[in-house]
């Protein structure tokens, strides 16, 4: 028993680290682009269009860190916990 409760925790603490490492793979991917929108912009026209990729892009990171470090205002664990417990007491549920 405790040695598959160690694998268990072994098992979440790799998928965890995975998680965490392409989070900032993701994050170094979107800085260096950040940079190559910036300088193409600053060669190319007087409008400012690299606000929208980098905008566009820098809302999925968020929510990409959200996920990851497990920040959710909406729908906390203590939410889903809550909710859990409720149906179960109503069986009745679909």
């Amino acid at each position: 028993m405790n040695t598959s409760n160690q694998k268990t925790k072994y098992d979440r603490a790799q998928a965890k680290v995975s998680e965490l490492k392409e989070f900032y793979n993701h994050l170094g991917t979107y800085l260096i682009f950040v940079c190559f929108f910036l300088i193409l912009n600053f060669y190319t026209t007087g409008f400012f269009w690299a606000i929208f990729p980098i905008a566009g892009w820098g809302i999925g990171i968020l929510s990409h860190a959200a996920k990851t470090f497990g920040w959710n205002p909406f729908f906390s664990k203590d939410w889903e916990k809550r909710k859990i417990d409720e149906y179960i007491r109503n069986e009745d549920f679909k």
